[in-house]
């Protein structure tokens, strides 16, 4: 019981990496477009987010290589989760930005 609970945390923990590397890829992107420094946002982001996801893989994957698996397998579905997310989100504003041009 104790094993299928730390391989559900290693899932778990894999999804929420995801989450926070692609979605802070996600928010850099859209950050650095309007940047006076956009090479500064795109740097910074990327060793920010490559530190906390390699700490996280280290930490789940100390006890067994099954978790860093189960860590990866979520890491993968939280890209395609994010992914799915930001094309609708991104679709919604250009809705609105559309409509706010031909409202005028």
């Amino acid at each position: 019981m104790n094993e299928t609970i730390s391989m559900g945390v290693a899932f778990v923990a894999g999804i929420a990496l995801g989450v926070i590397f692609f979605g802070g890829l996600w928010f850099t992107v859209k950050k650095a477009v309007s940047a006076k420094i956009p090479a500064l946002w795109i740097f910074g982001s990327f060793i920010l987010r490559m530190s906390i996801t390699l700490l996280g893989f280290y930490v789940v994957g100390l006890d067994q290589w099954q978790n860093l698996m189960l860590c990866l397998l979520g890491f993968i579905i939280a890209r395609f989760t994010v992914i799915h997310f930001t094309k609708s989100l991104d679709a919604k504003q250009a809705q609105l930005k559309k409509e706010e041009i031909h409202g005028s």
